[in-house]
């Protein structure tokens, strides 16, 4: 079984919004002995599954993106378990908005669909399904691109930017995710409860939540590009109070404790993150 990820560039209009853009092929299912695990990373996904349909596990819950069909999947904070449908080839388009820019594309609370993946045409109505059925009719996958950016484009006209939410999540990516919300409660003159709701209503997530998973995400991200165990490390975990604290961040977001982690096969999950 093969599988690839390949950069999309995105529109210049929307490269303040947009974390990745990727164009997945697998040939088939994925083997049976790869975890098929991909953990948090902050980024609320909008997802084309062209050519064969994609399943996930999401708190013992099972989501599927159809084929054909464009899905909206909500801010992720616990491990995920993907595969494809058929075995089969597949082929999918996914689109990562990261933290900042996610709630400038959809205007409704982003806390209702934490955690959950729902078709387009469920969340937006007749809007998300028109635009499903053009692209279902578009056979060039260029074209099939362009009219997903024309969507976002349109959305991103219709919205007005939320300064103070984005200059806390600025703040919590300067810091890679180290910044307390008593600090952006000073730095913004704003309570913790106002952050909260804020962040829940244009997000999905608290702050604390999300300065979690970002600082989880760099020390994910040095694990699956190192030769090297740096779980034997003690300076791998500066950024954490300790050993434990980075443990116990590390089986909420991979359901493993590190030792166990490091001893399964998730060529596809890394391949998925490290893209």
């Amino acid at each position: 079984m093969q599988i690839q990820f390949h950069h999309i560039e995105p529109h210049f209009l929307l490269k303040s919004y947009i974390e990745k853009m990727w164009f997945f092929k697998s040939s088939g299912k994925m083997p049976a002995d790869d975890m098929k695990l991909v953990v948090p990373n902050g980024n609320i996904k909008l997802t084309l599954s062209y050519q064969n349909g994609v399943v996930a596990a999401i708190n013992d819950k099972i989501f599927a993106s159809k084929e054909h069909d464009i899905t909206l999947t909500g801010l992720i904070d616990v491990p995920v378990i993907l595969d494809v449908d058929k075995d089969i080839t597949t082929e999918t388009i996914g689109i990562e908005l990261n933290p900042k820019g996610a709630y400038r594309f959809f205007h409704f609370k982003l806390n209702d669909i934490q955690n959950k993946i729902y078709s387009l045409g469920d969340v937006l109505g007749n809007t998300g399904s028109r635009l499903t059925e053009q692209i279902s009719n578009t056979a060039l996958i260029q074209e099939k691109i362009i009219l997903l950016q024309q969507f976002l484009l349109k959305q991103l006209s219709l919205s007005n930017d939320d300064l103070i939410f984005e200059y806390c999540i600025e703040k919590i990516a300067a810091s890679k995710g180290s910044i307390t919300v008593k600090e952006l409660e000073r730095k913004t003159g704003y309570s913790s409860r106002w952050l909260n709701l804020k962040f829940n209503e244009k997000l999905g997530i608290s702050p604390k939540n999300l300065c979690s998973i970002i600082r989880f995400k760099q020390y994910y991200q040095v694990y699956i590009n190192s030769k090297e165990k740096p779980f034997s490390r003690n300076d791998f975990y500066n950024a954490y109070y300790d050993q434990s604290h980075f443990i116990k961040d590390f089986k909420r977001f991979t359901g493993l404790a590190p030792t166990k982690f490091e001893k399964q096969t998730n060529d596809f999950g890394k391949s998925y993150y490290r893209e």
